[in-house]
């Protein structure tokens, strides 16, 4: 089994999403955990028009993520404004697998309460939490 990866410089939730803050927008993408769970990703199912006028709440649903063993609910660990969109995704959903904290992001989101920031997890905490069955 290949050793996951948890970035420290990330906020994590236990849907298995994580955030990073660049300023006030916040990028968002499933954890490498939870793409290792899924298998291969053959679809991904995001806001695609929704880019400077949807929004997101956090932890509630914005998109589905499809792989060869099931297919699952994304929910975005921020509230905010969606600013941009992954378009390569569309095409492109196995770079999910191959880089889910790089090429692999999901949405940018312009955030409405960086306060929310404090019900998520940093890297230690969340990989405690991955130890104890979740």
């Amino acid at each position: 089994m290949a050793k996951l990866h948890y970035p420290d410089d990330l906020k994590y939730s236990e849907d298995h999403e994580w955030v990073r803050v660049q300023g006030d927008e916040a990028i968002i993408g499933i954890t490498d955990y939870a793409q290792d769970e899924l298998g291969d990703v053959v679809y991904v199912d995001l806001p695609w028009d929704e880019a400077g006028k949807g929004e997101v709440r956090q932890f509630a649903r914005f998109g589905d993520i499809e792989s060869v063993k099931a297919t699952s609910e994304l929910q975005s660990p921020v509230s905010g404004q969606i600013v941009r969109v992954n378009e390569e995704l569309r095409n492109k959903p196995e770079l999910v697998n191959s880089d889910p904290y790089g090429a692999g992001w999901m949405l940018a989101v312009k955030l409405s309460d960086p306060t929310e920031l404090d019900k998520l997890m940093d890297a230690d905490a969340y990989q405690s939490f991955l130890k104890g069955g979740h």
